[in-house]
């Protein structure tokens, strides 16, 4: 499970591999004919209200768009569409879809060659942020570049584009990360998230970095902090969230890599606290993904790899 997303009714979206990640019993169901009861894989994208009750669900190959080999992160926006993210191996592709199933359009293509310094397609997207009222959508552009690209909403056009500290992005291999060595000039990928708090900073999640950079609306860096440091692999700062008060005092980080969620004050980027812990029972995570707010203020949570829950 590796996307979510609340809209304006507090009805939550979640995007899986579904067929990807597939047990043996469900290998098993979903044969034809089955060979067992249990389990048939459910479709790639699923609406649910907020007691968790399932409303549809929808998604995959059709007419008219490429639907992604491996889907990643889903956004609603306030016209009551879901944006998409491909970051499979040939995915370079935004998709747009009502929250009923109808395609909409597509940004892109199904082709991951493009560079961090091209402006006519992406490489393997992790997710995108809408900035409806200036009609653009963030992207962390994210497995295969290291950039966040700002696109126009209508015309899929890339408008900017940023690396690292807000230079240039480069391509070149960094190497393993090394905890002990100066600060990388350049994101890792994946680059995990790019979302924008109300007072219009853009927070970027350099994910095998272990840190969250912070920029203006037009990739002029501001500040950074570093999340469990030493934290090699997978890295630790997955995915970002926003308090829902006036001044969104507070965000909330999803560490898939610790099986936890940081509680960080926003604006002196200091962690108060975390909550979590590695496993499968109520209070515990594995491999906790993305993270998302309702209007109330409640957080919702996708676990990945193993973990195939909300």
């Amino acid at each position: 499970m590796i996307g979510a997303g609340v809209d304006s009714r507090d009805h939550v979206y979640i995007i899986h591999r579904g067929e990807a990640t597939l047990d043996r019993k469900e290998i098993y169901a979903a044969q034809n004919p089955p060979m067992s009861d249990c389990c048939m894989p459910a479709p790639p994208v699923l609406e649910f209200d907020a007691e968790g009750n399932l409303v549809k669900g929808w998604g995959g190959p059709g007419e008219g768009y490429e639907w992604p080999e491996s889907n990643h992160g889903i956004t609603p926006d306030s016209k009551g569409n879901l944006w998409i993210g491909g970051n499979g191996a040939n995915d370079g592709q935004i998709l747009v879809f009502t929250r009923e199933g109808k395609f909409v359009k597509q940004f892109g293509f199904a082709y991951a060659g493009a560079g961090s310094n091209d402006d006519w397609a992406f490489n393997k997207v992790a997710k995108v942020f809408l900035d409806e009222a200036n009609n653009e959508a963030y992207v962390a552009d994210g497995y295969g570049n290291h950039r966040v690209a700002v696109i126009d909403m209508g015309t899929g056009k890339i408008k900017r584009y940023w690396g690292a500290y807000g230079e240039k992005p480069d391509d070149e291999p960094l190497g393993r990360y090394d905890p002990s060595a100066p600060p990388a000039k350049q994101f890792r990928t994946p680059v995990h998230c790019a979302e924008m708090s109300t007072d219009g900073f853009v927070y970027v999640c350099d994910r095998p970095n272990d840190r969250l950079q912070v920029f203006t609306r037009d990739g002029k860096f501001v500040k950074e902090t570093f999340v469990e440091k030493n934290t090699l692999g997978d890295g630790s700062t997955w995915d970002i969230a926003f308090s829902k008060d006036a001044q969104q005092k507070y965000f909330f980080l999803a560490d898939g890599a610790n099986e936890k969620i940081h509680v960080f004050d926003r604006q002196s980027m200091t962690e108060l606290t975390s909550f979590g812990d590695g496993g499968r029972q109520p209070g515990q995570f594995y491999a906790v993904h993305s993270i998302a707010t309702d209007s109330k203020g409640n957080l919702y949570t996708t676990e990945t790899y193993e973990g195939k829950r909300v």
